[in-house]
């Protein structure tokens, strides 16, 4: 079932991560391939023409692309193994629905809070402290997303948990200060060794973020 599984990816890259945890969850081997973003490989060009984004995901030689369309894929392929998604079609629906939101709002909100300054970057933290207390109440007294067990919205979420860091230095703010449980879910994840061994350590996390500011000419 498994054939050659190759990974295009970027160290840094929070979506890669999530193909990186579901592979680790499922145990599955697989190639890593470690992408340079300023001189994209002939093969990530091939295999993913219309986005040219990491991760992709080349199974028996036919590409997969966008995380979460991965994270199901192998959850579909590797289906003896612990399933990430729930079987009952509500609650699939549900777990797509804030694996979605997270898509559509904490990528965006986080980059803005260490690209901009001044009132801007307040705006940015205020919305993103708004978004992450949505999650946090969606999560309640739950050990994890789906219930007892670490599922789909964890894995969509938990590898910006590496960047919390850099957005609290650049913006100057405590998210654990705001949102208490979401930090404690964080850290139960990373108890998780597919979690541990799939996200970076947030100050290489940091100093990445401090070269992009550089380049970006942002102070």
């Amino acid at each position: 079932m498994e054939g050659e599984l190759v990974l295009l990816d970027f160290w840094p890259s929070m979506f890669g991560m999530r193909t990186r945890i579901a592979l680790a969850e499922k145990q599955i081997k697989y190639e890593y391939r470690e992408e340079d973003l300023r001189n994209k490989s002939a093969l990530l060009l091939q295999m993913n023409p219309v986005h040219k984004k990491i991760p992709v995901l080349i199974h028996n030689g036919k590409p997969v692309c966008e995380s979460l369309i991965q994270v199901q894929y192998i959850d579909e392929v590797w289906n003896d193994r612990a399933p990430l998604l729930p079987s009952n079609p509500y609650q699939r629906a549900t777990a797509r629905f804030w694996a979605d939101f997270v898509d559509k709002k904490i990528y965006d909100l986080g980059a803005k809070i260490w690209r901009s300054k001044g009132e801007e970057q307040e705006a940015a933290k205020k919305e993103f402290i708004e978004c992450l207390k949505l999650l946090e109440g969606e999560l309640g007294d739950k050990p994890y997303f789906g219930g007892k067990d670490f599922g789909y919205v964890d894995v969509a979420l938990v590898p910006f948990y590496s960047w919390f860091y850099a957005y609290e230095k650049c913006g100057k703010f405590s998210i654990e200060a705001e949102c208490p449980k979401l930090i404690a879910w964080a850290k139960r994840c990373m108890q998780k060794e597919s979690v541990a061994k799939s996200l970076p350590d947030p100050e290489k996390i940091y100093d990445f973020v401090l070269q992009l500011k550089k380049a970006f000419g942002i102070e």
